[in-house]
């Protein structure tokens, strides 16, 4: 299989070339590969070899979980706060996707939120849930903020 054909592969199962999904990741977070693989939980070596098409698929679930989120935060990240873009990294390192269906769960639950109010009221509604302790309705709130956004 040729790099090519790597990227192709990539591009049909993650939307784009994984380079170019982490470079605009790592442009609006401000982030290097290096921490980027941190976010993602993969090492800095794995990383460079998916980003390059040496390698086309993200074998983990729970990674290919935090991919989304980042790609979700950077869509966002130019009407937060530098802390709350750190605070949000923070919550996506720490993200473990269970293959229970709480995953799926999530998903419904960000696209009903998304349906029904604005990403403003779920951004604030988000700090409101930070502020309190409520860190994982947050990030689920930021999500559906970022879906609402589109």
């Amino acid at each position: 299989m040729t790099t090519t054909d790597a990227l192709e592969q990539q591009k049909a199962l993650y939307g784009a070339p994984l380079a170019e999904l982490g470079a605009d990741v790592m442009r609006s977070l401000g982030l290097n590969q290096g921490r980027l693989a941190e976010a993602l939980g993969l090492s800095a070596p794995m990383l460079s070899q998916l980003m390059s098409g040496q390698r086309v698929k993200i074998g983990n679930p729970a990674v290919v979980h935090r991919l989304q989120m980042l790609l979700d935060l950077s869509r966002s990240a130019s009407t937060m706060s530098a802390d709350d873009i750190r605070l949000r990294l923070a919550a996506v390192r720490e993200e473990q996707l269970t293959l229970t269906g709480a995953g799926s769960e999530d998903v419904a639950a960000v696209r009903a939120l998304a349906g029904v109010a604005s990403a403003e009221q779920l951004e604030s509604a988000a700090r409101s849930a930070r502020s309190s302790g409520a860190t994982s309705l947050a990030e689920l709130l930021d999500r559906a903020a970022g879906a609402a956004r589109g």
